[in-house]
């Protein structure tokens, strides 16, 4: 082997491995997002993390609640009413009656849009299916300030 096939080889092996690092340390992208609602970019503010955290757990907990209430053979909520009266009840006794709405108003509007297109604004009584909605809402909620928190 001549020196310049040496020193070719060389050159061609010293740039695979530097082309194999670049694409190792560049960041991955961020996943696409995975539901019906996106919270990412909308928490703002030096609470905007822990306002995001409360409520992926506030409202996976509401949906586990509607999900308990509902296999019960008399359910207690009975009226969407009486869903946005637990919502708002939850979150008077889980952040002492701080408004998380209220320090962040862009994700208060996607909610409030998400929530009247997924369960819409009657406030009577529900079916099984309109139950099984409000829980599956109150999860989708959960999941988006979840992945607002990564």
């Amino acid at each position: 082997m001549t020196d310049r096939a040496r020193y070719t080889l060389a050159s061609a092996l010293l740039l695979g491995c530097l082309l194999a690092w670049a694409l190792e340390s560049r960041p991955a992208p961020a996943p696409a997002p995975g539901g019906a609602l996106v919270l990412r970019g909308k928490f703002i503010g030096p609470t905007a993390a822990a306002d995001a955290a409360t409520l992926a757990a506030f409202a996976d907990e509401l949906a586990i609640e509607i999900e308990h209430d509902a296999a019960q053979g008399e359910p207690f909520f009975k009226t969407g009413t009486q869903y946005d009266e637990l919502r708002t009840r939850a979150r008077i006794l889980r952040c002492r009656g701080e408004s998380i709405g209220e320090r962040q108003p862009k994700v208060r509007e996607s909610i409030e849009a998400f929530l009247d297109g997924a369960v819409g604004k009657s406030g009577g009584p529900v079916s099984k299916s309109q139950r099984e909605a409000w829980a599956a809402a109150y999860r989708e909620i959960g999941r988006a300030a979840g992945e607002a928190t990564r």
